[in-house]
């Protein structure tokens, strides 16, 4: 193949860095077992493990779209994503080991030189490849022209984001601007100009009220062998994990939709599963002593169970250690909790400002209800108040809500006391809902564990 098209196909590249962490993984597998000098012969449960940590890898690098991401993010993106693969995979196949009972069976060392092994190795290529990749667009190789037909705006924006993806490997090789659709164009020569300039990719980028200039051109081109994309202009819509689909054999612009489905809702619920049974293993003798301290202070049950939105809009059930004493609030109504609130019991405040109360609610996680991370559940009274003041408002329910968020950890915890705090905490919900990805779970999750517990917010 040509330094001129090597790389070029998307689906290529992402083959080759598939093929390289299987093979990587096996090669690992079988030299460590040589130098461990385990056995002469490999024993069918090294090549069940073997497997069971290619399969890991192979599906968390495409849950967060690292095949796909590899040319184009930074050292640091690729250093955290195949840390956290490779982590994640060896951590799993731990678990199960442990888990079925087979530990006697296995060296530990062979898990752990297979698991290091093939990340170094893993890692070691793909910046081995990104580096030839650079050295080559560095020359003018691997570059795709493109030719964008739009408005000031469109073509603007465009060359903008260009300028900031300059590792995709793009060069816009010609421009032909369209102003409105009264506006008098010659596809004639426009097709001449995009041929003069032997560009690989037409991008049309107009918005979608000018569908009958996007079917003009689209006919201008029918004889032409380009690659033709059409981006239209959606700057004033609020969108969420918004990307292209085919549904019922037609395509589809997803404008809102969640990103919780498919293989993603599967590898959320792995997640959700194996860090909350390990979460609720270490503090259940916390969340015991809890219970004893919040039934020898105040008089009504340990628990306090409320009704709230959960994922899709179904009313769900999420508990917390109770924190205040036991009092009737008007129907429809819930008062939050504020600073030297005479509701709270004894070790209510207490309980509220370090996330205590909240603890309980990792059973809801096991059952389905709740995730680690997500949007934190409103009561059902606030959501009725909000959602015809906050846009969007509604759309932190198109996924589990969680016991931490990407709007916890930013500052937004506690009483929403304006307008405007809520406004900021479903504007961070939002942001995580769009770019929803295992590694921002985990970094979530670390982040709460060293600033999210302790919240001079939460009363």
């Amino acid at each position: 193949m040509s330094s001129k098209n090597y790389f070029r196909s998307d689906s290529e590249s992402r083959s080759i860095v598939v093929f390289m962490d299987i093979f990587f993984i096996l090669l690992s597998s079988f030299l460590c077992h040589k130098f461990l000098s385990i056995s002469d012969r490999i024993h069918d449960r090294y090549i069940i493990a073997t497997s069971v940590i290619l399969i890991l890898v192979v599906v968390f690098n495409l849950f967060n779209d690292s095949y796909f991401r590899w040319r184009s993010e930074s050292l640091l993106e690729l250093f955290k994503n195949i840390t956290l693969t490779w982590f994640f995979s060896g951590s799993v196949t731990g678990t199960l080991i442990y888990v079925l009972d087979e530990s006697e069976y296995f060296s530990r060392k062979w898990v752990l030189l297979t698991i290091g092994v093939s990340y170094l190795l893993s890692m070691l290529s793909r910046v081995v490849l990104k580096a030839l990749v650079w050295r080559m667009r560095a020359k003018g190789k691997l570059r795709r022209s493109v030719f964008i037909i739009g408005d000031n705006y469109s073509i603007k924006s465009v060359g903008k984001r260009l300028r900031q993806y300059k590792a995709e490997g793009y060069i816009v090789s010609g421009v032909k601007r369209i102003r409105n659709l009264e506006e008098q164009y010659d596809l004639i020569d426009l097709l001449e100009r995009i041929q003069a300039t032997d560009t690989r990719e037409v991008w049309i980028c107009l918005p979608l009220e000018m569908g009958s200039v996007v079917r003009a051109i689209m006919y201008a081109l029918r004889n032409e062998t380009l690659e033709v994309r059409f981006l239209p202009d959606l700057k004033d819509l609020k969108l969420l994990n918004h990307s292209v689909s085919e549904v019922v054999g037609r395509y589809s612009i997803d404008l809102s939709v969640t990103p919780m489905s498919g293989q993603a809702r599967v590898l959320k619920r792995i997640e959700d599963l194996v860090i909350g049974s390990m979460i609720l293993l270490l503090i259940s003798p916390i969340c015991i002593g809890i219970a004893f301290a919040v039934k020898f202070t105040s008089k009504g049950p340990v628990l306090f169970k409320q009704a709230r939105t959960g994922a899709n809009g179904k009313e769900v059930k999420v508990y917390k250690f109770r924190s205040m004493l036991m009092h009737q609030e008007k129907a429809g109504q819930v008062t939050q909790a504020t600073k030297n609130d005479s509701r709270l019991t004894p070790i209510g405040g207490f309980l509220r400002r370090t996330s205590l109360d909240e603890l309980p609610q990792f059973i809801n996680v096991l059952q389905g209800r709740m995730s680690i991370v997500g949007p934190r559940p409103h009561a059902l009274a606030h959501n009725e108040y909000y959602k015809d003041l906050v846009e969007s408002y509604m759309r932190r329910h198109m996924v589990k809500p969680g016991i931490t968020g990407w709007a916890q950890v930013n500052g937004y915890r506690g009483e929403t006391d304006t307008l405007d705090k809520m406004k900021k905490r479903v504007e961070y919900d939002l942001w995580y809902i769009d770019n929803w990805s295992l590694w921002l779970d985990i970094k979530i999750v670390i982040v709460t564990v060293f600033k999210g517990f302790i919240n001079k917010n939460a009363y």
